[in-house]
């Protein structure tokens, strides 16, 4: 038995995009003789920490999947589930051993620290000090050498460095240590930590692309020889902590507020911190302060209005795009985020797309999006206000844009006690059958008809055809307020004007102070209407429905 042996085999049973039905995972004592075979079992008991005896404490899981399609190798999973589970033995067995490193590293920074502004190196200890106190995940750990030949650098892993998922040694070819460009020019930086996220996704734990941690070692003249470095997961600690109590992180946050000039009593100065507390942990470890700065600051404006803004900040390797998005808090939902996933992806041609959300108490939701790019594409040029436009389109709800054109049609004043008093009364079935512009007309013939009070009724009609319709077909809207229509009374009413009726949609409007509702026909007449025909089929109509004139075959001779 050993941690994250569950969520591991799950975690790749999900990669394979193969359905768990059932998971169960009891703990056995068991013992085994010295070629594996089972002696005894024993359940746990409850309360105990430790096996007796020579016991070994063994966790079995069972798991139930969906049928295997036909042609899908059951060998194939098999050997995927091992490896899974070996990587997940490798970083649990070697743990201690990664913590001796960083300790180590620690006490060297310490004792014997490299020719670097002391300043810098006091927060790297402190940094690393804090990783190791339960904030990193440790899977991996391997030490490199920084070597130059023909002109090109090479990064050559030590052999026997390895440990947890990098124990395993590397090729090491000339062709496999090369540099890419991207990494060859901050390689050789005098720079202590290099604070990364790695190109592939954790096996072991959680499904995330690896937390890389480089500590640079120095030769005796100073420059760069070399990286030790760690990969892991950041632990949801690290991610729930004030940034205050976060090393390097806290010394980012007094900057940016130093350099923005806010006095740290004043609202501005608490409403930054309050953005910068709210910030992505990954990004404020991975965004130098001169970047932090201004995105900061506008992030804070941004929580302080209703309008979409996005941040994007490249990779310092060129691997992923972060944008960073705020956005209304009403406007967000699952449908939103995937609209925003699909232009993202389509503009910044990544070939997946990463998302957190944060949902709080403030007026705005905040999503943060890692666009991860394919192996060796680079970061195309983009343009940041067209992103932002189309991000903003993708947002806008059926009830932003009805707001927007009643205020078009009635003007600010009457149309924003409109929009206000009609906005939550469309039923979502009117609103996916018509645009929210038709809307702001319709509310405008409810309005014009007039009762005396709240009982009366009164009634109004529009015919129409779409620009697309066949020859003969059109659309009639009725407009009623009090009782509803009784389809036994209008039918035959419609049916006189030498019409056929195909079909019928109410929409019944809510939470206003009369009875409201519209109803559309759908309308077939054996021929083109005649030109003109609109307004004297609806004087007919109504003259029927007011008792003027009767249902006989004489009303279609209107049309």
């Amino acid at each position: 038995d050993m941690p994250f042996l569950v969520d591991s085999l799950t975690m790749e049973l999900s990669r394979q995009l193969r359905d768990v039905h059932v998971v169960i995972h009891p703990n056995f004592d068991v013992v085994r003789d010295i070629t594996g075979v089972l002696q005894s079992v024993t359940p746990v008991p409850d309360g105990s920490l430790q096996p007796e005896g020579e016991a070994v404490r063994e966790s079995w899981m069972h798991v139930e999947i969906d049928r295997l399609p036909e042609g899908d190798d059951p060998d194939a999973i098999v050997e995927q589930i091992q490896r899974v589970l070996r990587d997940v033995r490798e970083a649990v067995e070697d743990w201690q051993k990664m913590h001796s490193q960083i300790d180590e590293i620690v006490a060297g920074l310490r004792g014997d620290p490299p020719a670097l502004d002391p300043e810098e190196v006091r927060q790297a200890a402190e940094l690393l000090e804090w990783l190791g106190g339960e904030h990193f995940t440790f899977l991996g750990y391997k030490e490199y050498k920084l070597e130059s030949h023909d002109g090109d650098d090479y990064l050559r892993a030590v052999p026997g460095t390895g440990l947890g998922i990098l124990r395993a040694d590397q090729d090491l070819s000339e062709s496999f240590g090369r540099l890419p460009d991207a990494v060859k020019a901050k390689a050789r930086e005098k720079t202590l930590l290099v604070l990364a996220k790695a190109n592939s996704r954790a096996t072991v734990h959680r499904p995330a692309y690896l937390d890389y941690v480089g500590v640079k070692t120095f030769d005796e003249n100073g420059e760069v020889d070399g990286e030790r470095r760690f990969l892991g997961l950041f632990s949801s600690a690290a991610y729930t902590e004030s940034l205050m109590r976060i090393p390097l992180i806290r010394e980012k946050a007094a900057a940016v507020l130093k350099r923005s000039g806010f006095d740290p009593r004043s609202h501005a100065g608490k409403a930054l911190m309050d953005t910068l507390e709210t910030y992505p942990r990954d990004e404020l470890l991975h965004t130098p302060v001169d970047e932090l700065a201004p995105m900061a600051e506008a992030a804070m404006s941004a929580r302080e209005r209703r309008a979409l803004r996005m941040f994007i900040r490249r990779d310092t390797y060129g691997r992923y795009v972060s944008v960073l998005v705020y956005l209304p808090r009403d406007r967000y939902n699952t449908g939103v985020r995937e609209r925003f996933e699909r232009i993202l992806q389509e503009q910044l041609n990544g070939e997946s797309v990463e998302f957190t959300v944060r949902i709080n108490e403030s007026t705005t939701a905040r999503v943060h999006f890692v666009v991860h790019l394919p192996k060796g594409d680079t970061i195309p040029d983009v343009d940041t206000a067209e992103i932002e436009r189309r991000l903003t389109d993708a947002s806008r709800s059926w009830r932003d844009d009805f707001t927007q054109a009643v205020i078009a049609e009635y003007g600010e004043e009457v149309g924003t006690t409109l929009g206000r008093r009609y906005a939550e009364s469309f039923p979502e079935a009117y609103k996916e059958d018509f645009s929210p512009r038709t809307a702001a007309v319709d509310l405008g013939r409810l309005e014009a008809i007039r009762t005396e009070s709240a009982q009366d009724s009164g009634l109004d009609l529009s015919l129409y055809e779409h620009l697309d319709a066949g020859p003969g077909e059109a659309r009639l809207k009725v407009y009623r307020i009090g009782a509803q229509l009784s389809l036994s009374e209008v039918l035959p009413m419609l049916s006189s004007m030498g019409i056929e009726v195909v079909d019928e949609r109410p929409y019944e409007l809510e939470g206003l102070e009369r009875s409201s509702m519209i109803y559309e026909f759908g309308l077939r007449y054996g021929r083109s209407l005649p030109k003109g025909s609109r307004e004297l089929f609806q004087d007919a109509l109504r003259a029927v429905w007011d008792g003027f004139n009767e249902i006989d075959g004489f009303n279609g001779l209107v049309l």
